[in-house]
């Protein structure tokens, strides 16, 4: 190494160097060059492994000097690179210590934890051919900022207007009936905003888009004719890069257009992107799992360890974040930060996030500084957060999610309870006026607001709508676990009544759906539908496609031609949401109509008087002059709702019911078995 007298530059093996700048961190171009920025705490050399692409070894490897440190941040720039043939990874050394918590091993090139790009899954399940049979490392490389967002931004639609739309990038469209030009793909993604558009959705949430690595968890199914991937992508390798192998030119680095390229095309469209985060683990797993990453750059700072030096496992999944430590706070806003403001994201989901509001030691805390910082972060301001209130530790927070009046929830309440009241569970009547109300008996909308509560009844995790009504217990030996895997309180029913035909079964499967689409997309507060359960995707009965990268987890298409009835009503349910105010949260405490009627009113076989203890229940949602009266009859008996009396002028007129034999009579509405019906007011 030679410091020349003449330049300010330093020079090592040909390669022209100089102290960089210690923020931001990550590779960042500079005139001339790359910047290089890391952060150990606990190493006490790092350096800098230089790739050109696709090859296994580094063409040099760049010690990062005392000069290029400050604090502890090793920072320097690079020179004379190409930034679109380059790969590049950290090298650090430090005490090896397990029971300490350092797991620091010269011998590992890691992964940037600020990579843009990652390398190495290019190609989604593409197996490498060569004779270790080894997979590919995962390499860091420098994203290009020239993406022409030609105007766009983030959509803002109010909280109470969201509609959305679960699901996953692969699955959307891996199915051959997809007909799409390249399936699972963001590019695929694209031609389906036709069809968002007709669905009526306004919001789409994806199941992790960071990269991850599919063959985490690789093996085979039970009879060995199928390879179970990693699929859903809860196990994330590098926070701030998108998938490669959900791109078309992933191996060429074109992820990160593409993505931009949907998302653009989305918010042209009046479609909203939510993000599902995982920031609870990684996935370098447990003790016996990979060096990627955080492990061998500063294991300690990281990860949640318990005093022995073993790693908590709040998570499920081996390790835990450590996300009360101040470097890792920083981290997750700089990422959230980043998604936001390069991606343009409108919000995002967070996965276990009860984690994120834990101490270092794993205890929960009364007001959590992460939390708090996401709630007031001035770049995140105007993004939806929504939290998966509870983690694999025990801690359950739904209802009582540390909010500051701006994070909204899963609600998993409200799934369990309308499960049970659309199976037929007595004594659940109230709890659904709740439900459908926005929850105020869990979320005070003086604190929390009307849409604190996101609704849902089905999501990635657990049965489809259809399995729901078509199965009693899951079915999920085919992910090689002896079906120990997923949920057993399901609350399913499978609808096989005496003396029904497969055919009867059928259509009262068909009409379950609708009554529960009923139930979810006419209640105040977010709804969440998850993807194909509007044209009755089934899953065979398993419960945890985590691993299923084939046809059980894939939509099929097919269905949507074989339950078009199913697509229609949830359709005109969405349009019911939208073309009426009085059906979406109100967005503040606005008392009774000008008309003198309540806002929100019980009723039962009677007008204003509701019956909780039964399966009968009629729910009346008023505007200035618009009036809504939903009719859930989940009695296996025919019953009638005298409805109420509405102002001069008006009549009620019947929009639409699950079953053709509901009949408006005057002033009543007569519902068959199991079934629901819909009136709106109509002027005479």
């Amino acid at each position: 190494m030679s410091k020349q007298d003449s330049n300010p530059s330093w020079e090592y093996r040909g390669i022209k160097l100089e102290p960089g700048r210690a923020v931001p961190f990550g590779a960042t171009i500079v005139q001339g060059g790359i910047n290089f920025s890391v952060y150990s705490v606990h190493a006490v050399s790092c350096k800098l492994a230089l790739f050109r692409k696709r090859e296994s070894e580094p063409f040099a490897v760049i010690p990062f000097f005392d000069e290029f440190r400050m604090g502890n941040v090793y920072a320097m720039k690079v020179y004379g690179l190409d930034y679109n043939e380059i790969e590049y990874g950290y090298i650090f050394d430090g005490p090896h210590d397990k029971t300490q918590g350092h797991w620091f091993d010269p011998s590992k090139i890691l992964l940037d934890p600020y990579a843009r790009i990652i390398s190495g899954r290019e190609k989604w399940g593409e197996t490498p051919t060569g004779d270790d049979n080894e997979l590919p490392a995962f390499r860091s490389r420098v994203e290009p900022e020239d993406f022409d967002w030609k105007g766009d931004r983030p959509l803002e639609i109010p909280m109470r207007d969201l509609i959305i739309y679960e699901m996953h990038v692969r699955g959307l469209t891996a199915h051959p009936s997809s007909n799409v030009g390249h399936p699972g793909t963001f590019a695929a993604v694209r031609e389906k905003i036709p069809y968002f558009k007709k669905l009526g959705i306004n919001c789409v949430e994806l199941l992790p888009v960071f990269e991850f690595d599919e063959f985490e968890y690789l093996r085979y199914s039970p009879d060995g004719s199928t390879r179970l991937l990693h699929y859903w992508g809860y196990g994330t390798v590098g926070f701030f890069a998108p998938k490669a192998g959900f791109a078309v030119a992933g191996d060429r680095g074109g992820q990160a257009e593409e993505l931009k390229s949907l998302i653009r095309d989305l918010h042209k469209n009046g479609i909203e992107v939510i993000l599902d985060v995982v920031f609870n683990h990684t996935a370098e797993r447990d003790k016996n799992g990979p060096y990627i990453s955080f492990r061998g750059i500063d294991n300690k700072t990281y990860y949640m360890l318990k005093p022995d030096g073993e790693y908590q496992n709040f998570s499920g999944c081996g390790n835990t974040l450590n996300c009360d430590h101040p470097i890792v706070r920083n981290m997750i806003l700089d990422c959230l930060r980043y998604w936001a403001s390069e991606y343009h994201i409108d919000g995002f989901r967070f996965d276990l996030a009860s984690i994120l509001g834990r101490d270092q030691n794993g205890e929960p805390l009364q007001c959590p500084s992460l939390l708090e910082n996401l709630t007031f972060d001035p770049v995140l301001g105007k993004c939806k957060l929504i939290a998966e209130a509870w983690d694999a530790g025990g801690l359950y927070q739904v209802g009582s999610f540390p909010s500051w009046g701006r994070w909204s929830e899963w609600n998993g309440k409200y799934r369990d309870e309308v499960r049970r009241f659309l199976k037929g569970d007595m004594g659940l009547a109230w709890l659904i006026a709740q439900g459908m109300c926005g929850s105020p008996h869990m979320y005070d909308p003086n604190h929390r607001g009307y849409c604190a509560s996101v609704n849902f009844i089905t999501a990635h995790d657990g049965f489809t709508m259809m399995d729901l009504f078509s199965y009693n217990v899951k079915d999920n030996y085919a992910n090689g676990e002896n079906n120990n895997d997923g949920r057993d309180d399901n609350h399913s029913w499978d609808c096989r009544l005496p003396g029904f035909s497969e055919s009867d079964t059928v259509n009262l499967r068909k009409k379950m759906i609708k009554n529960a689409m009923s139930i979810l997309l006419l209640s105040h507060g977010v709804p969440m539908i998850l993807a194909g359960d509007e044209f009755g995707n089934s899953q065979k009965g398993n419960n945890n496609t985590y691993c299923q990268d084939n046809a059980v987890s894939w939509l099929d298409w097919n269905d949507l031609e074989r339950n078009r009835d199913i697509f229609g009503y949830v359709s005109k349910l969405i349009d019911l949401r939208k073309r009426h105010d009085c059906l979406r949260s109100p967005s503040a405490d606005q008392g009774n109509t000008k008309n003198g009627y309540p806002r929100v009113s019980y009723h039962g076989a009677g007008p204003w008087y509701a019956d909780f203890s039964g399966n009968m229940l009629g729910m009346m949602f008023c505007g200035d002059d618009d009036f809504i009266y939903i009719a859930l009859n989940l009695c296996r008996a025919e019953n009638s709702f005298e409805l109420p009396e509405l102002p001069s002028g008006f009549v009620w007129s019947l929009y639409i019911s699950t079953d053709d034999g509901a009949r408006l009579l005057d002033d009543c509405i007569q519902t068959p078995p199991l079934s629901v019906a819909i009136l709106t007011s109509i002027a005479e």
